[in-house]
């Protein structure tokens, strides 16, 4: 694999870290902005579905099924066409997709067309330019960025991420209160054009993909990613955890809006604040992955944050009005702990321990599991929902997530205090 170019004058470990390094600052900060109005999305869609729709159970958590359901369809083919491609243009590109999908929406709105089917498009447009730019950025980190100095990326970006799961959520509350939650996917617009804007000021140059690698089949591509993640003993569990885990975590955030507006009778303002608490822990996940991967070990990490992402998923049905709302919140705060600690390590561990030129597509093949599941988790929480209430679907959900650290025993990590760099020769 041909070394990336780097054009910016930036040293490539510059001292105060990556701080001080042009390129990654502007990645970040485009970053950043995009997942504060994505997570304006993830509460203000529904809201919108829910109080300007009068959605149902079952079509709120068909909007979420929506919004992942790209990953099943075609996260393989993406993974091998981002080995491919320039992965800044793709990213670009998704971007100002993602701007003009939920410009619809108020658009829609003002001329009394909105309805539930065109949110189910827009969150399925979404979905699919999401599934291009996950996996460019993926795959575009290592080229700006040493193999050591990915750890304190992937933290930074993590830390970022989490940040906007509490921001974009009191956002979206606070707007759908004062303006209503149309107006809340403006600012979500707004902010996927800005971060193509920052992503334009990157001055590394990305290695070119050499004509051979252009030559091969999609389908040869798509079967040597797969099978690397099959045949590895880290990444096979690693991506069954995800997947199981998924299951739980999406389901329950799927009609947690519903829940929190028609069983608890909160206001929209009050339901986006309490989801960004329970985002909240997701912060201090991200600052401590990287310290407590050096001192008790990746492994040992991943494990630690396994168990605050599973059991304390049981308090958030305890949910109550009044003082009760401090059962979800302290659940979720967990939660975030342990699932920001497990993605920064894991996407660090990812990133170093696979061959550059296999990364996209190992990347969506562990992303095809992990996420593919989440269309189905959302659909199998509003049906019962539907069926049952919405309160046996959180409870139902929340439960599952519990017991799925138990998968993290299977395999070699248990035994491990650090994962391995590289796989073991055959």
């Amino acid at each position: 694999m041909t070394a990336a170019t780097r054009s910016d004058p930036t040293p490539v470990r510059p001292a105060g870290g990556l701080l001080r390094h042009r390129d990654f600052r502007l990645l970040w900060a485009g970053q950043a902005i995009s997942s504060v109005g994505s997570n304006v999305t993830t509460v203000a869609l529904p809201l919108v579905a829910v109080a300007v729709l009068d959605a149902g159970t079952f079509q709120v958590a068909v909007l979420t099924a929506a919004a992942w359901l790209p990953w099943l369809l075609i996260g393989l083919p993406a993974g091998a066409w981002m080995d491919r491609l320039p992965r800044r243009s793709v990213m670009v590109v998704c971007d100002l997709f993602c701007a003009l999908a939920f410009l619809s929406v108020p658009l829609a709105a003002v001329l009394g067309r909105l309805t539930v089917a065109h949110l189910l498009v827009v969150a399925l447009s979404a979905g699919a330019a999401r599934v291009f730019f996950e996996t460019a950025d993926q795959v575009y980190l290592p080229v700006l960025l040493r193999p050591e100095q990915l750890p304190e990326g992937n933290a930074k970006l993590q830390a970022t991420q989490t940040v906007s799961y509490v921001v974009g959520p009191g956002l979206a509350g606070l707007i759908a209160q004062l303006t209503g939650a149309v107006v809340a996917l403006v600012l979500d617009a707004l902010t996927f054009l800005l971060s193509a804007v920052l992503l334009l000021r990157i001055r590394t140059v990305e290695p070119r993909a050499r004509r051979a690698d252009r030559s091969r089949s999609l389908r040869r591509d798509i079967g040597e990613g797969l099978r690397f993640v099959i045949r590895d003993p880290y990444l096979r569990v690693l991506a069954v955890f995800g997947a199981a885990s998924n299951i739980g975590l999406i389901g329950y955030q799927a009609v947690l809006v519903v829940f929190l507006v028609r069983e608890l009778r909160l206001e929209p303002g009050l339901v986006g604040a309490l989801v960004a608490v329970m985002s909240a822990g997701g912060i201090v996940g991200a600052l401590l992955a990287t310290t407590l991967g050096r001192r008790y070990g990746t492994a040992r990490a991943l494990l630690i944050g396994a168990v605050f992402t599973g059991p304390p998923a049981l308090l958030i049905p305890l949910a109550a009005p009044g003082i009760g709302l401090a059962w979800p919140a302290l659940g979720g705060l967990l939660i975030g702990l342990g699932v920001a600690i497990g993605n920064v390590v894991k996407g660090a561990f990812r990133q170093t321990y696979t061959p550059h030129h296999l990364l996209g597509r190992v990347t969506v093949s562990m992303h095809l599991l992990n996420y593919g599941t989440i269309p189905l988790a959302a659909v199998l929480a509003g049906a019962i929902g539907a069926r049952y209430g919405v309160g046996t679907a959180i409870f139902a959900m929340t439960a599952w997530l519990a017991l799925t650290p138990l998968i993290l025993l299977i395999g070699p990590i248990r035994r491990r205090r650090d994962l391995p760099a590289a796989p073991a020769a055959s």
